[in-house]
C-alpha cells in the first residue's frame, strides 16, 4: 500500500471516530425537524458547502474525508467483494430528491427561516449522543452500513443510500458544464497495459480499465481516493487540476 493511501485511509478512519459529533451534520432527519421551526441547522450548511466543494474538488471528500468513508474502509476488512447492482445507484438520488423537498416544505410550513443554528441539536454545544434515545439513531446507522456492506459489497452504502452524495455529484456536474478547472484523473491509455489493478482496487467499484482506455476518467461515482493513481504500474492515471477537457 503507498504512502498516500495509508495517510488517506488514516484520516478516513479518524474521521469516523468523530461520528458521535459529526452525525449531526450529515443527518437527514435534523434539517426536517428543525425546518418546521425554521432554523437551519449545520446540516444544512454541510450539505450547500459539499455542493462548492465539489465545484473544486469532486468528491474528495467521500474519499477522504467523510466518517461514513472511514466506516467502509473499516468494513471492506470484512467483505472486499463488488458491489455489482450498478441499477440501484439511482436509490440515493431518489433518497435525496425526497429529502430536498421535505427539508423545503419544513421551512414553507414554519414560514421562512427565522434562525440560522450550526450546532443545532448538539446537546450542550457538541455532542449528539447525550440523549439516551440518540443512541438508537446512531448504532442504527452503524448496522444499516454493516448491512449493505455484508449485502450488496464494499462501499455499498455510499453507492446506493448515500442522501449526501448527490449535492457533490451535482457540484461536479455543475463544474463540468462551466468548464471549471476541479481536482479529477487524467489517463494515458498509450502506456496502459490492461492488467486491470485500477478496476480491481477501485473501492466505488468503477471498470477503471475501460475508462482509461477510453481517455475519459470521468464518473459521478469517482471518489477520487486515488487508489488507481497508486496501483497503476505505468502510471496510466494521474491526478490533475484543470478544467473539463479530454485527457492527451
Amino acid at each position: 500500500m503507498s504512502k498516500r493511501q495509508n495517510i488517506r485511509k488514516a484520516i478516513a478512519i479518524g474521521m469516523f471516530f468523530t461520528f458521535p459529533i459529526t452525525i449531526a451534520w450529515m443527518s437527514p432527519a435534523m434539517p426536517i425537524i428543525y425546518g418546521f421551526h425554521g432554523i437551519v441547522t449545520g446540516a444544512v450548511m454541510t450539505f450547500i458547502l459539499l455542493f462548492f466543494v465539489a465545484l473544486f474538488l469532486g468528491r474528495a471528500f467521500c474519499g477522504f474525508i467523510c466518517p461514513g468513508g472511514g466506516l467502509s474502509e473499516c468494513l471492506m476488512r470484512i467483505n472486499d467483494k463488488k458491489a455489482k447492482k450498478k441499477r440501484l445507484r439511482v436509490f440515493k438520488y431518489i433518497l435525496w430528491a425526497i429529502l430536498v423537498i421535505v427539508i423545503i416544505a419544513s421551512f414553507i410550513r414554519a414560514g421562512g427561516v427565522s434562525e440560522i443554528d450550526f450546532f443545532a441539536g448538539l446537546e450542550d454545544g457538541w455532542i449528539f449522543l447525550l440523549a439516551p434515545y440518540r443512541y438508537m439513531i446512531y448504532f442504527g446507522v452503524l448496522m444499516g452500513a454493516l448491512a449493505f456492506q455484508l449485502l450488496l459489497g464494499k462501499r455499498s452504502f455510499c453507492q446506493y443510500a448515500c442522501w449526501i452524495a448527490p449535492f457533490m455529484i451535482i457540484g461536479t456536474k455543475v463544474s463540468d458544464w462551466f468548464n471549471m478547472p476541479r481536482l479529477r484523473l487524467k489517463a494515458n491509455a498509450d502506456s496502459c497495459v490492461g492488467c486491470n489493478q485500477c478496476s480491481k482496487k477501485c473501492p466505488m467499484c468503477l471498470d477503471v480499465k475501460t475508462m482509461v482506455e477510453g481517455n475519459n476518467m470521468k464518473s459521478p461515482e469517482c471518489i477520487l481516493c486515488g487508489e488507481c493513481v497508486d496501483i497503476c504500474p505505468k502510471k496510466s492515471i494521474a491526478y490533475t487540476f484543470k478544467n473539463n477537457t479530454p485527457s492527451p
